[in-house]
C-alpha cells in the first residue's frame, strides 16, 4: 500500500470524495486547486485526502473518506499521517461535525479541539448532515501542531 498525490483526472475521485463531504458543491470549490492524496493497494484506491496550505505554516485538511469495504483497517489514519508529512513545518487544521467516532478518530490522531463554527452544516448544506444519529449542527475546528505524534 501507498500515497500517491493525484495529478490527472480528479472527478474520477468525486464519488469517494462525496463519502467525505456530501455536499457537492463545497468539493467542487476546492477539488481543482487543493493538493489531492490517494491510498492504493493492487492499483485500486481505497482512500482519499484533499489538502490545502492555507497560510504560512498552515494546512487545511479539507476531505479524508475510506471506502466502506476499506474502512477500520487503520487506511485512513495512515493516509492522514502521510499527508501531514507532505507538510512537515506545518500544522494541520480541519473542520468536522460532532460525530462521535469522527472525532475519536482525529484526537487519536492528534488532533486537539481548536475552535466552533456556529450553525455551519445548516448554513452550508442544502440538506440535514445526520452521523451517528447526530443531526450535524455546529463545525468543530481541530489543530495538529507540526511534528505531532499519535494522540498528543
Amino acid at each position: 500500500m501507498a500515497m500517491r498525490r493525484i495529478s490527472g483526472d480528479r472527478r474520477r475521485l468525486l464519488p469517494l470524495l462525496l463519502m467525505g463531504d456530501e455536499q457537492e458543491s463545497l468539493v467542487e470549490r476546492y477539488l481543482d486547486r487543493c493538493g489531492l492524496y490517494v491510498w492504493e493497494e493492487a492499483g485500486e484506491v481505497l482512500a482519499v485526502c484533499a489538502a490545502e496550505r492555507t497560510g504560512p505554516g498552515t494546512v487545511e485538511l479539507l476531505n479524508l473518506a475510506v471506502a466502506p469495504e476499506h474502512r477500520r483497517r487503520g487506511i485512513g489514519r495512515e493516509l492522514l499521517l502521510a499527508v501531514c508529512g507532505e507538510y512537515p513545518d506545518c500544522a494541520a487544521e480541519l473542520g468536522t461535525g460532532e460525530t462521535p467516532g469522527t472525532l475519536a478518530f482525529y484526537r487519536a490522531c492528534g488532533f486537539r479541539e481548536a475552535g466552533r463554527v456556529e450553525n455551519y452544516f445548516p448554513e452550508h448544506y442544502d440538506h440535514p448532515i445526520v452521523e451517528e444519529g447526530v443531526t450535524l449542527r455546529d463545525q468543530i475546528r481541530l489543530r495538529r501542531e507540526a511534528g505531532a505524534q499519535y494522540g498528543e
